[in-house]
């Protein structure tokens, strides 16, 4: 009871606006406690987890999908339909770019004052490493989603909100450094017993070995991300967990309420990227009930991955499949295309029982590319399409596969409506150093 407490307490105090860090507040004579106890930080800790699991993931996964047509959406709002459309017509007083933004940016917050905190409290060895990592991880997975969907973003918050920004490569290059750091760190460690309970379901090593390779092969540092990918288990499982008060965002955005999303049929992709019929993942994936968007009258069909068909159903932090596919394309960006390929097929040729999750395509031929190296790419492109729907790595996927650039003027069958999105009217008013938006 009293972490639960505790944890309702601090997000009373992180209810800050995006770019505010300055948690020192005289008048509350708890937060000195939250902050120098280890109770304290494991509740912090708990708390960061949770929200960015409720809110930072969910909206990074959500509207990225409309922007990158993985889902239509399916109903009136403004703010989705400006989602939608995109382009020029998207700008900084959309409401869901302002909260994907800010949430990210809240959660970095909490995820920076826990790093921070933890010299202030006598911690063993052990649940010090493991409260740092476990720090280190969710700032750099909001880093990550910061640099997959704005052109700059800062590496820290600000308590004057004047934050500086970076290039999105120096954002990558500072969740890489942490990543490596923290993973270098739990080596050979034990997570103490005491943080097992409130780390819930993460698998915290691999974890970070994950987003390592994730974000390795974003910033094309192909040798490294073989390397990362190659360390993590792909036996082992590693959940974001929900609970009836903590509710799962994509079941939210799915089911309940007034539904806002249905997935595209063939996730979205374009007739010359279509998934073969006898692939398993569209099961997985999705229902075919032939439904249509409401903006441009597109096919739809109806989620049906056991990830998200619950309030309280758990979603992975990466899926095995996203290492192998990682595998593929660096050796296929290193002119190395016959392990490509090798990695590429272990893919294709998964099945459900052969996947932690349940998750595969069960597909019986070998891929050859002949020697295409163009071609392999759009291969695997399409196979991340399919293994990794929605888990909110489209927008840069479909840059970096140099899919085609998005429209100047209102088209929802482009492939992707916008590059980068823009940066919320409420920072740019609050923060002097907020860049200039990028025209699409």
């Amino acid at each position: 009871m009293r972490i639960i407490n505790k944890f309702l307490i601090i997000i009373l105090l992180f209810s800050l606006s995006a770019c505010e860090l300055d948690l020192v507040n005289p008048n509350a004579a708890s937060e000195e406690q939250v902050l120098n106890s280890k109770d304290g930080l494991i509740s912090l800790a708990v708390g960061v987890r949770q929200l960015y699991s409720t809110t930072a993931y969910g909206n990074a996964v959500l509207y990225t999908s409309i922007t990158t047509r993985e889902t239509g959406a399916m109903t009136t709002f403004s703010s989705l339909e400006e989602l939608e459309i995109g382009g020029p017509n998207l700008n900084g007083t959309n409401e869901r770019v302002t909260r994907l933004f800010s949430t990210v940016m809240r959660v970095k917050g909490m995820a920076e004052n826990l790093v921070a905190s933890v010299d202030n409290v006598s911690l063993s060895n052990e649940t010090r490493a493991s409260l740092l990592a476990y720090g280190n991880l969710f700032r750099a997975m909001c880093l990550g989603i910061l640099a997959q969907n704005w052109e700059q973003a800062p590496l820290l918050n600000s308590p004057n909100n004047d934050a500086a920004f970076n290039s999105r490569s120096e954002v990558y290059a500072e969740a890489i450094r942490i990543l490596d750091e923290s993973a270098k760190a739990m080596e050979g460690t034990s997570i103490p017993s005491d943080l097992v309970g409130p780390f819930g379901e993460i698998d915290l090593l691999n974890t970070l070995y994950a987003y390592l390779a994730r974000y390795y092969n974003a910033t094309g540092n192909n040798d490294a991300a073989i390397a990362s990918a190659n360390k993590v288990d792909l036996g082992a499982t590693s959940y974001l967990t929900f609970d009836e008060e903590n509710a799962n965002p994509i079941f939210n955005g799915f089911f309940t309420g007034t539904v806002e999303y249905a997935p595209r049929t063939n996730f979205g992709l374009p007739a010359a990227l279509t998934p073969d019929p006898g692939d398993g993942r569209i099961a997985f994936y999705m229902n075919i009930v032939g439904n249509t968007s409401l903006y441009g009258n597109l096919p739809v069909e109806e989620l049906a991955a056991p990830f998200f068909t619950s309030a309280t159903a758990s979603i992975p932090a990466y899926l095995p499949g996203e290492m192998m596919l990682i595998k593929a394309e660096a050796y296929a960006r290193k002119g190395e295309l016959g392990n490509a390929e090798d990695a590429l097929n272990m893919v294709r040729q998964k099945t459900a029982d052969e996947d932690i999750y349940g998750l595969g395509a069960g597909l019986t031929d070998t891929y050859s590319s002949g020697g295409d190296q163009a071609a392999l790419l759009n291969e695997i492109y399409k196979n991340r399409r399919a293994e990794l729907f929605m888990i909110g790595t489209s927008l840069d996927d479909s840059r970096r596969f140099g899919r085609p650039e998005p429209p100047t003027t209102t088209d929802f069958t482009s492939e992707r409506n916008r590059n980068f999105y823009p940066y919320p009217d409420n920072e740019r008013e609050s923060n002097p150093n907020t860049p200039a938006d990028p025209p699409i």
